[in-house]
């Protein structure tokens, strides 16, 4: 079966909050959520929330973590080296390859380094993933280093660009986008090559 997957941009920034819904259970997860938690718990309303999974632990993205756990009850999940550098709470620990229920639907967690050291993606299974700050439409997330790069690249690699072509990526930020699409200006990133000391907003073009 599909997800139902709902989308909104919370917060000044803004940043994509996501949602998750079984359609056979009306059971949700909660992806990410950066701020504005009465309209989060909005989107859920008529589903029982039994997990907030986070992508990362950038603050962004963690804004109304504490009231949207308040009022749902939902266990946060996280990844522990996320958790202990930008000091967020969690219950369950992810690492990736975890293989998390939601009702009837099964998703997967895939970790992604480079935007932070352990930052998920969660496949749905269906062919869309939502990626957190891995990649966007133009570009990778912005990193704090060369080293940071360099992650992120074998990422894309080793990872993000082995995805088939008809895959679509939810980010944290801005539109999605089609992994197809993205290749062609990856690979011609990659064929370019990069200064040894490249890091920050990076672009394919």
């Amino acid at each position: 079966m599909k997800a139902k997957l709902l989308t909104q941009a919370v917060g000044p920034w803004p940043m994509n909050t996501y949602v998750v819904i079984c359609t056979e259970t009306n059971i949700s997860a909660i992806i990410d959520p950066g701020s504005d938690p009465d309209t989060i718990l909005a989107m859920t309303e008529g589903t029982k929330v039994d997990k907030i999974l986070l992508t990362h632990g950038h603050f962004d993205h963690v804004l109304a973590l504490e009231k949207v756990k308040e009022a749902t009850g939902a266990p946060v999940y996280l990844n522990p080296v996320d958790a202990e550098e930008f000091d967020v709470a969690f219950d369950v620990a992810l690492e990736g390859g975890e293989q998390l229920p939601v009702g009837n639907l099964l998703l997967k967690a895939i970790h992604t380094p480079g935007h932070t050291s352990g930052q998920i993606c969660f496949d749905l299974g269906d062919g869309r993933i939502i990626v957190g700050d891995t990649v966007f439409v133009g570009g990778p997330g912005k990193t704090g280093s060369a080293e940071d790069f360099v992650a992120t690249m074998k990422t894309m690699q080793k990872i993000v660009f082995t995805w088939p072509d008809d895959t679509l990526f939810f980010p944290g930020h801005g539109p999605s986008g089609v992994i197809g699409v993205e290749r062609l200006a990856f690979d011609a990133f990659v064929s370019r090559g990069w200064p040894e000391d490249l890091q920050g907003d990076v672009t394919w073009n």
